[in-house]
């Protein structure tokens, strides 16, 4: 650690050393480049702007920008297209009008009436004078000239008239179009004004065409720039790249203007105002603050908009499932975000929290972690599932405790889980504090520690957790929460990967003082921003991460919070129940290889019998899977857990027909009845369901 600490001072008096014999030994007359007067210091100046503008750096870009060119092209001159007739008829308005203006312009001149007030002139002096001859012969004079210059002038114009229709007569059809023009354009010209407009100023929608002019109305109107006197007046962002093409959306890089008072993050908590103001949904607007070390400032903001919604499309199937062994050390492939770029977590230290409403995917992505420990033969899962449906029933074959279910027993199950879960904690901190630095030199679990002490990553998996604290008694509840907590804050240097998910986690269901101290938290759709900070973090929607703009359209997207101002709208991978039962299977066959495969998935019967071949009836592994944490059940009860691991199969069984089922399996009870806290109605007993198993199935578990 001291050389690590040192070896940079060392270097820096080094190159003090260096730079200081280089002075030496450089020659006194040597001159900066930039000193005052230097005629080349312009010249030698290395500019800061790029050579190539960000459109032309990449061949992907230069063939975005250019389709989107041709593209704007083609809506502009179908939209211009269909308004010829409208801009014939206002030329011709405005050729009417500039030939009027032209004639009336263009009559003093061949009426000579510049003549006109000379002659004017006299006649009022000789009406006052009748008796001055001079006079008389200068008014005689000046109408002889009045009338040869309207004759010299109306001739001449008469004369070119016809010499250009003559000309145009023996034109090519061509030339008389061109000079029909010249002829319009020019009339049109002398019949303009200044609000006149021929064309009218079609904005394409945003798929075709995004500009500043774009950015700044809507930054206006939403009040995050000043309003000018003019339309076009006032303050404007300053674009240090774009808009461009950017995939499937435009991308634009913005300072906000100075003076102005707002910073990146105003524009991020008006994410809804800006889209409606570009005619988007806020979930097509991708808004990010640019930091310093992306060379950014508190005021400059990245945003991407998407020509359509990016998350509609199929669910992209998860690499995972093509895998046949994974390493936890390295980050676990997730999903892609609105652009198609691939987003893989890194869970090693850290802890997750999956939120959000029913039938939105949570339970898919939060298996989507679990599956990549499975496939990792130096993971141990530890796995409680409140609900006690099938999504979990297939880490039977790999985690060393599964706990299904939020009735009585599966909650003294979960207290027990979590007891052993924190005496191994304590062993192992007690063991790394036992061990040289050499092999352990932060107190953290290492991959050398893991493979000499056959110390695997354990995975703590816990979904539905509001329906385990909402059953409990107070006592109970506060005790189950702190063991929790005592997990997820000091497990992660023992090697511990906590891996919570609830509904809307509010103070009754998961305290916050679980949630605060959980690193990386993941949300689907949920009802408001308040729901949405529940899962993320207060706070986090003004900053843009709201998961309430969400949609029942978007199954298996979320928005993950990875750090204090990290986060990002996420379609996770597709893995469904099918390919996570094969992922298990491969799981199961890794741990065995190494000696791994311990607890309650060591003596797991379906996995035992698929691996020697044995059939057992589907109804036996069932019952057994409902009985895991009871020696014995009422009839009532079983079949309620029954249905809910499968109600398609189970939907509408009774107890005549389970009665018959088991019989015809081989169950032989010892019983009907069954005694239960004092209390005996019909039910059975477990042991009686596995003696209908083949001995050898049945693994002693540790």
């Amino acid at each position: 650690m001291t050389d690590i600490l040192t070896k940079p001072l060392l270097v820096d008096l080094q190159d003090a050393e260096d730079a200081t014999q280089d002075a030496q030994d450089a020659p006194a007359e040597v001159e900066a480049v930039d000193r005052p007067g230097n005629p080349l210091a312009d010249w030698l100046a290395v500019p800061d702007t790029p050579i190539l503008p960000a459109w032309a750096r990449n061949w992907a870009s230069v063939r975005a920008n250019s389709g989107a060119f041709a593209k704007v092209t083609w809506w502009h001159a179908r939209y211009h297209g269909i308004r010829t007739p409208k801009y014939a008829a206002k030329i011709t308005g405005y050729s009417a009008r500039g030939a009027y203006r032209g004639g009336r312009k263009l009559w003093p001149v061949l009426a000579a009436q510049d003549h006109t007030r000379a002659i004017k002139a006299l006649r009022t002096q000789s009406q006052a004078k009748p008796e001055d001859t001079v006079l008389a012969a200068q008014s005689v004079l000046a109408h002889r000239e009045r009338t040869v210059a309207r004759r010299w002038r109306w001739g001449t114009a008469l004369g070119l008239a016809s010499a250009a229709a003559v000309a145009l007569n023996y034109a090519s059809l061509g030339l008389q179009l061109a000079a029909g023009c010249l002829m319009c354009g020019g009339l049109t010209v002398i019949g303009w004004s200044d609000q006149a407009q021929i064309l009218d100023h079609g904005t394409p929608p945003l798929r075709i065409a995004m500009d500043s002019q774009q950015l700044n109305d809507a930054l206006r109107a939403t009040g995050l720039l000043k309003q000018g006197k003019g339309d076009d007046d006032g303050p404007k962002v300053n674009c240090i790249m774009g808009p461009l093409r950017d995939g499937n959306g435009w991308s634009v890089v913005f300072d906000l203007p100075k003076g102005g008072g707002k910073t990146a993050a105003d524009v991020l908590a008006k994410r809804t105002a800006i889209a409606a103001e570009l005619g988007v949904d806020e979930i097509q607007v991708i808004m990010s603050r640019v930091r310093a070390h992306g060379g950014g400032n508190a005021g400059r903001v990245s945003m991407w908009v998407a020509d359509d919604d990016p998350y509609l499309a199929d669910p992209v199937p998860s690499p995972l499932a093509s895998l046949d062994t994974f390493s936890v050390w390295d980050p676990i492939p997730f999903g892609a975000d609105a652009r198609g770029r691939r987003i893989d977590v890194p869970v090693v230290w850290q802890s997750m929290f999956f939120g959000g409403l029913p039938r939105r995917g949570k339970t898919f992505t939060q298996r989507l972690m679990s599956a990549a420990g499975v496939l990792d033969p130096w993971v141990r899962h530890y796995v409680a599932d409140g609900k006690g449906g099938a999504d979990w029933m297939p880490m039977k074959a790999v985690a060393h405790r599964l706990v299904m279910g939020a009735e009585d027993d599966a909650i003294a199950a979960l207290k027990l889980m979590l007891k052993e879960l924190i005496s191994e904690m304590e062993y192992r901190f007690a063991l790394f504090r036992s061990l040289p630095t050499s092999l352990c030199p932060e107190g953290k679990l290492t991959k050398q520690i893991v493979e000499r002490y056959k110390l695997p990553f354990i995975f703590v998996t816990v979904d539905e957790l509001q329906e385990y604290l909402t059953a409990m008694e107070k006592e109970e509840r506060d005790q189950v929460i702190s063991d929790l907590c005592r997990i997820a804050r000091r497990g992660p240097a023992a090697g511990f990967i906590s891996n919570f998910a609830s509904q809307r986690p509010d103070a009754e269901s998961v305290p916050t003082k679980l949630r605060e101290i959980i690193t990386l938290r993941y949300s689907t759709q949920v009802v408001d921003q308040t729901s949405s900070d529940m899962v993320l973090g207060k706070g986090k929607a003004s900053q843009g991460a709201d998961a309430s703009v969400l949609s029942e359209e978007h199954r298996g997207v979320g928005v993950l919070v990875t750090g204090p101002a990290s986060f990002v709208t996420v379609k996770a991978d597709l893995l469904d129940g099918p390919g996570f039962a094969a992922i298990c299977a491969k799981g199961r066959a890794l741990r065995k290889a190494i000696g791994q495969l311990t607890g309650e998935a060591a003596g797991d019967v379906t996995a035992a019998a698929d691996e020697m071949g044995v059939a057992i009836p589907a109804v036996i592994t069932d019952v057994l899977d409902v009985m895991r944490h009871s020696p014995r059940m009422y009839t009532v009860d079983l079949l309620a857990g029954l249905v809910n691991l499968d109600e398609d199969t189970y939907g509408d069984w009774d107890a005549e027909k389970l009665a018959y089922e088991l019989d015809k399996a081989g169950v032989t009870r010892a019983s009907k009845q069954v005694k239960i806290e004092g209390k005996s109605l019909a039910g059975y007993q477990r042991r009686d369901i596995e003696d209908a198993v083949p001995v050898e199935l049945l693994s002693p578990v540790g």
